[in-house]
């Protein structure tokens, strides 16, 4: 019977465990959002567009090129048109010889209460997280990169165009842009809105790294050994805004690896004295014989053998070569791979791809 009673309080505690970790995140200030304040003005009546028009000729004729002013009464869904649709009702503005604080100007307003007045007709698609956005979080105003009246010159009614309206706040990233490894920005191939949503966050309803494998779908996998950091987060690693290393990567190698693989920090240790006849690149071919020497042509194309003797010692400096240089030497598949760790097979001692044969890749 106790047993019973104890599993169904279980159940009912597992029902309320969501309810639970929203009030946490609530309470801990990790679900933020803006509050949208629509402003009012106290006894005012709507005049209608054309009163409007008396004294504002040139913005009223800027509105006939404008969508704001070629919406049909069935699109307003009963709202009212025309200017007064941002700006409120102009009776007491038209009765007080234009007294212009008794009427709303979005520029003027309050971030919240500009965003508040767009927020009554623009609420879906990309912009129904404005709320939750990191502009919206800043106090960043619609009106401080949009323009309401006259033609749409750039997408958007943008007051200027992507990229150069974000650098004029992103500064930062506009000369990351300029970094010897960066996307394609400058050139005109791509813009800040090819990842970001100015109204949300990344263009992405997944995870971040889902955005990246939209244009590097070769990095996506899946595969045998899977690198940690690619399944995680792609800027663990890169940075898309540019880099002075190559490949978008936050340092150089082997720095960046050294960050979590630690172990490789042995460089600093003195090797003990290995023949060259006894380590793994040189021990039999494919019929078992031992190889004696290598073979190899240089620029001026004449064949050149260099035997192996047991005077050439892998001492002093071996653990340097080995761990202090470039990671992807050997670790050529950074991102994954079907063999272990994140290698490529080489060419073997017969000559093909591949392991058969006695093949020596570089994790034998």
């Amino acid at each position: 019977m106790r047993r019973k009673f104890s599993t169904r309080h279980a159940l009912r505690l597992v029902k309320l465990l969501p309810l639970f970790l929203v009030l946490a995140a609530c309470a801990t200030g990790t679900i933020r959002e803006k509050l949208l304040t629509l402003p009012i003005i106290d006894g005012a009546t709507y005049v209608g567009q054309e009163t409007c028009a008396g004294c504002h000729e040139e913005k009223a004729t800027a509105l006939v090129l404008n969508v704001h002013g070629r919406l049909s009464d069935t699109e307003l869904m009963g709202a009212h048109r025309g200017c007064e649709a941002c700006h409120g009702p102009g009776s007491l503005h038209v009765d007080g010889d234009g007294d212009t604080d008794k009427i709303l100007q979005p520029s003027a307003l309050r971030a919240d209460e500009a965003a508040a007045i767009c927020a009554k007709c623009h609420t879906d698609g990309k912009m129904m997280d404005w709320t939750h956005s990191a502009h919206a979080l800043a106090d960043v105003s619609c009106t401080d990169c949009h323009t309401m009246h006259g033609e749409e010159s750039a997408p958007g009614y943008l007051k200027k165009s992507d990229p150069e309206l974000c650098y004029s706040c992103h500064q930062e990233e506009q000369a990351k842009a300029s970094f010897p490894s960066h996307h394609p920005v400058k050139e005109g191939k791509m813009n800040c809105s090819s990842c970001h949503n100015p109204h949300g966050e990344l263009n992405t309803e997944e995870q971040a790294r889902d955005l990246c494998l939209d244009c590097h779908a070769r990095y996506q996998g899946p595969f045998v050994f899977e690198h940690a950091p690619v399944e995680e987060d792609c800027t663990i690693c890169h940075d898309p805004h540019g880099t002075v290393a190559n490949n978008l990567l936050q340092q150089n190698e082997p720095f960046l690896c050294l960050q979590c693989h630690e172990s490789h920090f042995h460089t600093t240790r003195i090797s003990g004295t290995t023949p060259a006849t006894n380590v793994a690149f040189s021990s039999t071919d494919a019929n078992g014989a031992p190889i004696t020497s290598f073979s190899g042509t240089p620029g001026d194309g004449t064949n050149t053998t260099i035997p192996i003797t047991n005077d050439m010692n892998l001492t002093g400096n071996a653990w340097q070569m080995g761990f202090g240089t470039k990671c992807t030497v050997c670790h050529s598949v950074v991102h994954g791979s079907d063999l272990p760790s994140q290698s490529a097979p080489t060419t073997n001692v017969g000559e093909t791809q591949g392991w058969p044969d006695g093949g020596t890749g570089l994790t034998r």
